[in-house]
């Protein structure tokens, strides 16, 4: 079964066709992040009429790298939620018209369960080591911080949840406090790798009791400790860098350590943009192998927003509807 997948929930405008739910055919994504870079975050506007313009292109683009036309396409899949409102209508909009014309199944997915599906594709002629389930599930991205129990594909069950920031909106906040840029993710992660320290801490909220995440307190630390000391001879950026992530990633590692531990389960999936960030992996593989959990990354290119993951995922929703 060849599906098309489109994604279009945030700033990227993507499509991808997938075979069988496992294998990545084509993996098309446009990003305007250039678009919003001066404003310091996503402009919702500016980011559904970006897609407005491309998406014919992106989808044909996808199909040509697939070496398929669209008649051979067997079923169409799109994200439908959570997502910015123009920008989820823009791809629904499109695949209800595409599968309407061509007279075939529309699949509709969740864009938060996609991203721990990432774990379960492959590209044609890569190597790859599949997942089992059930399993514990961590997405971290700009908009969320989520952990799940995975049973299997069509039933994962909410364990915790971020209070407040998502994980990567605390980067960028944090990034824009210290004069960064946008997005900060990527700067920050750069920027930790030089400022290794152990002299400046700042305290993330444990939540006892709970898988909850709360990343608003260290935020603020970092905002308190820059009006304090920027004056300072020793005032160093990087280091900040390092004691920020240190702490973001510690409780996210250790959250979802203790989640696997409590469900008695050795698979743990990771999803979303801050599973490319270089410390959380390293962080997270350390206490997996500490711990005899297997711990399963999705490609780099796979973290961000995409329309495989959305295709993989809706092989499985596409055999429950029979």
């Amino acid at each position: 079964m060849r599906i098309l997948g489109i994604e279009t929930s945030c700033d990227e405008t993507s499509a991808s066709v997938v075979e069988d739910g496992r294998e990545v055919f084509s993996n098309v994504v446009s990003s305007s992040l250039k678009d919003h870079q001066k404003y310091g975050g996503i402009i919702p506007e500016i980011a559904s009429r970006r897609q407005l313009e491309l998406i014919h292109t992106v989808v044909r683009e996808a199909l040509e790298e697939a070496q398929l036309k669209l008649e051979e396409i067997d079923v169409i899949a799109v994200t439908k939620s959570p997502g910015l409102i123009g920008s989820l209508l823009v791809g629904v909009s499109f695949a209800r018209a595409l599968a309407f014309a061509l007279k075939k199944s529309l699949i509709e997915v969740d864009h938060i369960k996609a991203h721990l599906y990432a774990n379960f594709l492959r590209f044609k002629g890569g190597e790859f080591q599949e997942p089992t389930l059930p399993a514990i599930g961590l997405v971290v991205s700009g908009g969320h911080s989520s952990l799940f129990h995975v049973k299997n594909f069509h039933h994962c069950i909410l364990l915790g949840q971020t209070r407040d920031d998502a994980a990567g909106e605390a980067y960028d906040k944090v990034a824009r406090v210290l004069g960064l840029g946008y997005p900060g993710g990527p700067i920050l992660d750069r920027l930790a790798k030089e400022g290794v320290n152990k002299q400046i801490h700042f305290p993330c909220a444990d939540l006892p009791g709970t898988f909850d995440f709360s990343f608003s307190g260290v935020k603020t630390a970092v905002l308190y400790h820059l009006k304090k000391n920027k004056a300072s001879d020793e005032f160093s950026v990087k280091r900040i860098a390092y004691a920020f992530q240190e702490s973001v990633v510690s409780i996210l590692v250790e959250k979802s350590i203790a989640a696997c531990k409590k469900k008695k389960l050795k698979t743990l999936l990771i999803g979303g943009g801050v599973a490319a960030n270089s410390a959380l992996r390293q962080k997270f593989e350390w206490r997996g192998r500490e711990e005899e959990i297997n711990v399963f990354f999705p490609p780099l290119s796979l973290c961000m927003d995409n329309a495989a993951m959305i295709a993989g995922l809706a092989f499985h929703l596409m055999k429950s509807k029979g």
